[in-house]
This record gives structure tokens, C-alpha cells and sequence, in this order.
């Protein structure tokens, strides 16, 4: 099995042995291929036109422009850096997906974040595929080291005022808006930003959640004792993009729905209720 499935298999509740970020990956074999990634968030057929770009954030967002010569190699939007894609910048994006993979065996990712970064991966590898192929992004996974890549970050980028409404982001919230802040009392170390309309769209299924037996804080809570999204103290809010909308509530999980046409689902889990994934052992009752 390649290291590519077992990273974007959905296998939340997994756990691996904890390993650094900057440990190199293990080798490719001529066997493995890039085929065997997960795709069902990908519609079939989704073909990639010549001189279009995609540009990724560590963060793993991404956005594609057909005007490529309009950017620089790296370009910084709202305080996040984004990079042109090119078979280098995938295999390190890979190898932070195995990072993550293994942060989430350790419990330092939540299962919720780990599959928000492994549906924007998927999308990253499909369209990888569709402009480079398999065999020269095998190559540079072969020969990625990960401890001399230099990733982008603010401050080493180009950026062209011009053509940033290609990239869909959201506003900023006027300086008069109060920070929304769930708990506003307690001590926690780290807050992360949410625009109202994320508030607006937990709250439409608020009571219904709240009758399955979510708590609000798994709703609404954006303050945590790690940094986001690492830890479990991060409530759905925190999870919904501007162009995102909740779809199925159940009792174990919220379905949130990307934009179109892709319309990619990842499922926000319940970790106060039983999970299918998680079997008793004879000794528990």
C-alpha cells in the first residue's frame, strides 16, 4: 500500500507512532503509484486546461487562475502565502500530509482537521495529476528533502493588487465589529478568527444539533489551548469557510459542503458521542 493512501484513506481514530516533521519520507517504490490516492471528492473527468495554475497555502487552500503570468511564484493574500504549484511544492505538500497523518495517531490533529486538510490535498493531487502526470511527480517525491525546501511565507512573496479577486476569500471584519469570542471567560492561550457568516450558518442548525446531543461548545467554541486546529477544543464554527454550507446533522457528525462545482464534503465529528470507528473492548461496559 502506498504512503499516498494510508495518507488520505478517511481512517479517523487511527493511530501511528509519532515521528518529527522534518524526518525525510520513506521511499517510493516502482511499484507504488500516485493512482491509489483517495478521489471520491474529485468528480470524474474534471479536466485541467492548459495554461491555467493552481496556487496552494501550507495550510493546504488552494485557487486556480487561467491568467498564470499575472502572479508571481509566490503571492500573499490576507495573510496567508500562496505558492504556484509545481511537482517540488507537491511532494513537500505530501510530506506534510504524512506529518499530519502522524499528528493525528499521536492526538495532536483532531480527526476533524485531519480530514478538512486531507479533502484540500485530494483536490491538490487531482489536478497534479491532470497537469504533470504520475511519473514526474514520483520523481520529485523520490527526490524531495524535506529539511531544505524552503516553503512560502510572508514576506519573501510578489504580489499584484490587480487580479487578487480572482482568489475568493473572506472579507475582513470592520475594525467596529467586537471580536467574536466562545468561551468570552477563561483562560485559553490561543483565539482563532471567525466571520459572522460562519456564526449565522451553526446557527441555522443550532437546535437541531443541540436535540442530538451536540453542546455548544462543540458548535461554537474558537479558543483553545493549541494553536488551530491542533487539539480538540475548536467547535464547528471555526470549520465553516465563507463559501462552505453545513449540509446532513446527526447525532456523530455535521457534513460540511464545499463550493461548486466540486462541492467537496468533509464531516465534522462528535467526539462526545460513540463513533463507528471506535470498537469497546471486552472490559468496558
Amino acid at each position: 500500500m502506498s504512503l499516498l493512501r494510508i495518507m488520505t484513506e478517511q481512517t479517523a481514530g487511527a493511530r501511528t507512532q509519532n515521528q518529527s516533521d522534518d524526518q525525510a519520507p520513506a521511499a517510493v517504490s516502482d511499484q507504488e503509484t500516485l493512482h491509489e490516492s483517495a478521489r471520491d471528492d474529485v468528480p470524474a473527468g474534471d479536466a485541467i486546461t492548459h495554461g491555467t495554475a493552481l496556487y496552494a497555502a501550507t495550510n493546504l487552500e488552494s485557487w486556480e487562475t487561467d491568467k498564470p503570468h499575472h502572479f508571481a511564484r509566490d503571492v500573499g493574500i490576507d495573510g496567508t502565502c500562496f505558492r504556484r504549484l509545481d511537482p517540488e511544492y507537491y511532494a513537500w505538500l505530501r510530506h506534510k500530509m504524512d506529518a499530519a497523518k502522524k499528528a493525528m495517531g499521536s492526538g495532536r490533529l483532531s480527526s476533524q482537521a485531519f480530514e478538512t486538510l486531507r479533502c484540500r490535498f485530494n483536490v491538490i493531487h487531482a489536478w497534479a495529476m491532470d497537469c504533470f502526470g504520475e511519473e514526474p511527480l514520483l520523481s520529485a517525491v523520490r527526490a524531495l528533502n524535506p529539511r531544505t525546501y524552503s516553503p512560502p511565507a510572508l514576506g519573501t512573496y510578489g504580489q499584484d493588487t490587480r487580479h487578487l479577486s480572482e482568489r475568493t476569500v473572506p472579507d475582513k471584519p470592520p475594525s467596529s465589529v467586537p471580536q467574536y469570542l466562545f468561551p468570552k471567560d477563561g483562560d485559553w492561550r490561543f483565539t482563532q478568527r471567525v466571520p459572522p457568516s460562519a456564526v449565522a450558518k451553526v446557527d441555522a442548525i443550532r437546535d437541531q444539533a443541540l436535540s442530538l446531543g451536540w453542546s455548544e461548545a462543540r458548535l461554537y467554541q474558537n479558543r483553545g489551548r493549541f494553536r488551530f486546529p491542533c487539539g480538540q477544543d475548536y467547535g464547528l464554527v471555526c470549520f465553516v469557510d465563507e463559501k462552505e454550507r453545513i449540509g446532513e446533522v446527526t447525532r456523530q457528525n455535521i457534513e460540511i459542503i464545499g463550493p461548486p462545482p466540486r462541492e467537496n464534503r468533509l464531516r465534522f465529528h462528535n467526539p462526545d458521542v460513540d463513533q463507528p470507528w471506535l470498537k469497546k473492548t471486552k472490559n468496558e461496559n
